[in-house]
C-alpha cells in the first residue's frame, strides 16, 4: 500500500483546503479525511495533471488540486499505474 498525506481544495474554490490521506491500492485512488471517506476512483477513470504546487485531479465531472511534500514519488506511483498522467 503506498499512501500520501496531502490537502485537497475543489478548483476555483477560495477556502482553505481538506486535509486527506490518498491511497493507492489496486488501480485506485481512495481519499480519506480523518478517517472518514471522501472520495474514491479508479486510476483508469481519472485525468492528473501536474500543477505549480501540486496535481489537478479530474474526476467523475469534478476537479481537484491536491498538494503534497512527496510529489516525485506521488509522480511516480500515478505514472506506474494510469496512462491518465498529463503534462
Amino acid at each position: 500500500m503506498t499512501s500520501f498525506d496531502a490537502r485537497m481544495r475543489l478548483l476555483g474554490e477560495a477556502g482553505l483546503p481538506l486535509g486527506v490521506e490518498i491511497d493507492l491500492t489496486s488501480d485506485r485512488m481512495r481519499v480519506t479525511a480523518s478517517g472518514a471517506y471522501v472520495a474514491s476512483w479508479a486510476l483508469h477513470e481519472i485525468a492528473i495533471s501536474p500543477q505549480g504546487d501540486g496535481f489537478r485531479i479530474e474526476a467523475e465531472g469534478e476537479e481537484v488540486i491536491i498538494n503534497l511534500t512527496e510529489r516525485e514519488k506521488f509522480a511516480t506511483e500515478i505514472g506506474m499505474h494510469s496512462r491518465n498522467l498529463l503534462g
